[in-house]
């Protein structure tokens, strides 16, 4: 089926009861779609989903649409699918309810045949529901694409083509196509399906056909072993994609339906000797966990921004990314593809146990079979995707009912494809938390006081306690995912030689360790931080608190009000690198130059408190407001020493691994000028970095691309920076974003973890001197984007978008 795009046209507002009327604030709003309601709602500290989702409250919501249904359609399929809708979505024709969907990451389709008015206009209704119901920000609304599918009743169903590349080598590949045809109709229809196989460079590889007939109301699958010639393998440094055209004709030649289907040509192989071999090579995954929200745009799944997220993970040293926890939406496995990422995709949170009041367990044991189905259905084309999890952090893990769902769930996933890995994020003090006390006096030197919570969880998940209760659960899984459990690595290696092991999730301070430990041990496969890319929810989980500062209360790992985003990612939800982005990407041995973190100056010398999933509070700058304050620098480097120098003049030489490895820090004054770090080994030189203090500011204004096309985002980066580019962190200034021409401000934010502005804008503070703002193009034009701020001149800025 070829599907088009129903995004535009929509309204939306509270879903109001049958007495209430639509006043004021409750009238409805137009909007586009990828919606999310909860964005741009009132935040509180007292609200009841409070750190769970940023304090954002949650509602139920009614979009509703009309679509003129001409007469013609009667002889016609018409579908309407939804990519996601969060959630408990209902949806009505002409106030007639034609489907419920409770998952608010599956994605559905509706048949609308037998509701709509032919020839004249149908009202279309969904309602969307969140409550309560998640542990970080879900969002709410249409939040993915919706598509129109308007088909012959002979056709090729939605997902119905299923390509896989069983016999690969130099010479030639064999691509195996399976193509679904349903026929509608009280009549035997005989068809004919065309296989066209594309290359990457667009020019015909192979291609066949053959003959399907198609009895009353079933549905047929035909198949083809199609061979081309000097296959082009996708892998993480070459993504090769093909297309596979697969045209439906009648008797008569006239062509009924179409789909085009993209597919990877790349072999997986998994022991524990040799690890996971990609393309016959073996790769350890430099992942990164990823939440579904996009920032700025709230959980809205614009395409552009999945592209642009995937594209910068991968620019930053990733080469996995998890989906966590649920199934990652169409457009980011799309850009996966495109750019070379691995993927680890996920099911959900939680199976049968809750985690939160209202979450997804009420409906899993009925559901998770079409839940399952979904996600494959979704994925199994994508080349991108090597693995499937089936769950993060089950609480029912380790008993024995809830291994009978571990193997269930396994072999669910293998019964639709077996040709991708299984794995879960096994949590074993999350899967044991009635028994931690028991768990806590089986660890080595139990009445010593723990240095953090992260090593005490590390201990207690290498207890013989967890171990005895996850061995079932572990044993159904190709790959064993641990969330906290790097304590394990060594000892399963001789406790199970056949296990094959990830860091499904871990905590990102301690990359130089965890790292060491997947290129030391060829059965544990990569890493995986939490997390790459920040998020809202989970609010503060990431943060330095100072705890000096007046009325300071200890909050453990929940950040109080106003605390909106985790805090805890290597890039913000700006797409800028955090200082640990970088001192990550030196320990995976992707950079050479070192890299030079500040500790703020004004905060020098402060009792912190920090969580395990904290870094430092320090920022890659050289410009600060007082002269001759102590201030503490780091350097990052894979070297032996480090000479840190202002102006020529060196301030000392300091031993890389002190206090920490691929780390040397030093203890001096603020002073203005050039601060540059001298990496050596041995001697040499192997890098140098290089801060210089920051001029005159002045607002500054850039697009990261000049022209983009009318489905796309125009992403601005506004900067306060001096003449020579070089952005002031010790200063921030409201900025106010206007856009004029075919174009709307979609959102704007910046980094800062604990604002209580709007991401509508269009007034926000910068952080460290940067914020984003993200347009919606609206036609096809010249927009403006100007950003202006008191007392400073605006920056303007143009973007062209093509028709």
């Amino acid at each position: 089926m070829i599907r088009t795009t129903l995004h535009d046209g929509w309204t939306v507002g509270p879903k109001l009861g049958p007495f209430e009327t639509a006043e004021g604030d409750r009238s409805p709003v137009p909007v586009t779609v990828p919606h999310d309601a909860l964005r741009d709602l009132p935040r509180s500290a007292s609200d009841p989903q409070g750190v769970h989702t940023g304090y954002t409250p949650g509602g139920v919501f009614e979009y509703v649409r009309s679509i003129e249904v001409p007469d013609e359609w009667r002889s016609r399929t018409v579908v309407l699918e939804f990519e996601g809708v969060y959630r408990d979505a209902v949806v009505f024709v002409d106030g007639q309810v034609v489907a419920h969907e409770a998952n608010g990451y599956a994605g559905f389709s509706v048949v609308l045949d037998p509701f709509l008015a032919f020839g004249s206009v149908s009202r279309i209704s969904v309602e969307a529901r969140a409550h309560r119901d998640s542990r970080w920000y879900s969002g709410a609304g249409i939040y993915r694409p919706v598509h129109l599918v308007v088909a012959d009743p002979v056709h090729i169903p939605l997902d119905g083509v299923h390509v896989e590349t069983p016999d690969i080598d130099d010479e030639r590949a064999v691509v195996a196509v399976a193509t679904t045809v349903a026929n509608t109709t009280r009549h035997t229809r005989t068809t004919r399906l065309h296989w066209r196989i594309e290359a990457p460079d667009g020019e015909l590889a192979a291609a066949g056909e053959s003959p399907v007939t198609v009895l009353p109301g079933t549905a047929v699958v035909a198949r083809a072993r199609l061979v081309l010639d000097d296959p082009q393998r996708w892998d993480i440094d070459t993504p090769a994609l093909y297309r596979v055209r697969s045209a439906l004709v009648d008797a008569d030649g006239r062509l009924l339906d179409e789909d085009v289907t993209v597919f990877g040509i790349r072999s997986l192989q998994l022991d524990p000797q040799h690890g996971l071999r990609l393309n016959g090579r073996s790769i350890d995954l430099r992942g990164a966990c990823v939440h579904h929200d996009n920032g700025p745009l709230g959980a809205a799944t614009e395409p552009a921004a999945e592209d642009r997220r995937v594209r910068l993970l991968k620019r930053a040293g990733f080469t996995a990314l998890r989906s966590a926890h649920n199934p990652m939406s169409r457009a980011m496995l799309d850009a996966c593809d495109r750019h070379g990422m691995l993927v680890m995709d996920e099911l959900t949170d939680a199976w049968t146990r809750s985690k939160a009041p209202f979450d997804a367990t009420a409906t899993f044991p009925e559901r998770w079979r079409d839940d399952v189905a979904g996600l494959v259905a979704k994925d199994r084309n994508h080349p991108s995707v090597v693995m499937y999890s089936i769950g993060n952090e089950i609480l029912e893990l380790g008993t024995p009912i809830g291994a009978t769902w571990s193997r269930r769930l396994a072999e669910r996933v293998r019964e639709l494809d077996p040709t991708r890995f299984v794995t879960n994020g096994i949590n074993g003090i999350i899967a044991n938390l009635d028994r931690m006390t028991e768990a806590r006096e089986q660890m080595p030197d139990a009445n010593t006081m723990m240095a953090d919570m992260g090593e005490q969880m590390g201990l207690m998940n290498a207890s013989p306690l967890v171990s005895a209760s996850i061995e079932e659960s572990a044993a159904v899984l190709d790959i064993v995912g641990f969330n906290y459990a790097d304590s394990r690595y060594r000892q399963d290696a001789l406790d199970h030689p056949h296990r094959v092991i990830v860091g499904s999730e871990t905590f990102p301070e301690r990359i130089d360790v965890m790292w060491a430990l997947v290129t030391e041990l060829p059965h544990v496969i990569g890493d995986f931080t939490w997390t790459g890319w920040d998020y809202l929810g989970e609010a503060g989980i990431g943060r330095v608190d100072y705890t000096d500062t007046p009325g300071y209360v200890p909050t453990g790992t929940a950040g109080p009000y106003p605390y909106r985003l985790a805090g805890c990612g290597d890039i913000d939800i700006t797409g800028h690198r955090r200082p640990i982005s970088f001192y990550r990407e030196i320990v995976f041995g992707r950079r050479r130059e070192p890299y030079i973190a500040v500790h703020r100056p004004e905060h020098h010398g402060r009792p912190t408190a920090t969580t395990p999933w904290s870094w430092t509070d320090s920022v890659s700058s050289w410009s600060w407001a007082a002269a001759g304050a102590p201030v503490t620098v780091d350097v990052y480097a894979d070297a032996d020493e480090v000479e840190l120098l202002v102006d020529a003049v060196s301030l000392g030489v300091a031993p890389v691994g002190e206090p920490k490895a691929f780390m040397a820090r030093f203890a001096t004054r603020y002073r203005p000028g050039e601060l540059v770090a001298v990496a050596r080994r041995a001697g040499v030189e192997v890098g140098r970095h290089v801060l210089a203090t920051a001029g005159e500011p002045a607002l500054a204004a850039r697009a990261e691309a000049a022209t983009v096309g009318p489905e796309d985002l125009a992403f601005i980066a506004v900067t306060l920076e001096d003449a020579a580019g070089v952005v002031v962190c010790g200063r921030d200034v409201p900025v106010t974003v206007e856009v004029s021409g075919p174009g709307t401000l979609a959102g704007v934010g910046s980094g800062r973890t604990d604002s209580e502005e709007s991401f509508a804008g269009p007034t926000v503070t910068t952080f460290d001197g940067r914020l984003l703002a993200i347009v919606k193009p609206r036609g096809a034009g010249r927009v403006v984007v100007t950003a202006s701020s008191p007392g400073l001149a605006p920056a303007v800025v143009d973007v062209v978008v093509t028709s």
